[in-house]
């Protein structure tokens, strides 16, 4: 078996550790100062995500309320307007907000972006090149918030996947528990934009688009 190693210089301290692939897990956070809300973040490889679902809520709309071109936040199950009652659900509190993708390009805090598709993909060829497992190593382990069959998360990467369900173009919402559906900024087949899926029972890091008028949840990426 072969074994990679790697030296980590620390002041004037040198550390040598057994070099993993998958960051040295610390209990690391940010504020956004807008609304004082506290994130995990994560490091993995050169990029440094959100490792919880954006919840940042300036306003909210019931579900049969939508657009393509302006902004709306939905919270799961909420079909009211008024952000403290929204704020206290447990939806919320769970899995954070759903954006349409309007709202999703302009709601990262400061230092922080909506991820395109290539960032995506240097997450995942980072974890695994192998596109049908890497999901795997994306989700949270376990069925607090995953519906059953979750046996195979590993949650390696720290990323934490969560599945918060979505608000469709329809006008209602669905799949809490068994996907997690997050935008990119990338366009394709306009009007169209690419998104990244997780799905319960499945290992795979999915894609695909939809259109903007759809409320997924969204990871920000830190600015390199």
């Amino acid at each position: 078996m072969n074994y990679r190693f790697c030296v980590l210089i620390t002041g004037l301290a040198l550390l040598v550790v057994s070099c993993s692939k998958f960051p040295l897990f610390q209990d690391d956070t940010f504020t956004d100062t807008r609304d004082n809300h506290v994130y995990k973040q994560v490091r993995i490889g050169t990029q440094t995500w959100m490792a919880e679902n954006l919840a940042y809520l300036p306003a909210v709309s019931p579900s049969a309320v939508g657009s393509d071109s302006i902004p709306h936040y939905y919270v799961y199950d909420y079909q009211g307007i008024s952000t403290d009652a929204a704020g206290t659900a447990g939806t919320y509190n769970n899995y954070g907000v759903l954006y349409n993708w309007e709202a999703a390009k302009f709601s990262c805090p400061s230092g922080w972006h909506l991820p395109n598709d290539e960032e995506w993909q240097t997450l995942a060829d980072f974890l695994d090149k192998n596109w049908l497992t890497v999901g795997n190593k994306m989700k949270e382990t376990g069925t607090s918030h995953w519906i059953s069959p979750n046996d195979k998360a590993t949650n390696k990467s720290g990323f934490t996947g969560l599945p918060g369900g979505e608000r469709s173009v329809s006008g209602g919402f669905n799949g809490i528990g068994y996907y997690g559906e997050f935008w990119s900024s990338s366009i394709i087949y306009p009007p169209f934009i690419k998104i990244r899926m997780l799905v319960t029972g499945l290992e795979v890091l999915g894609a695909n688009h939809f259109d903007p008028g759809n409320g997924f949840s969204v990871r920000c990426l830190k600015d390199q």
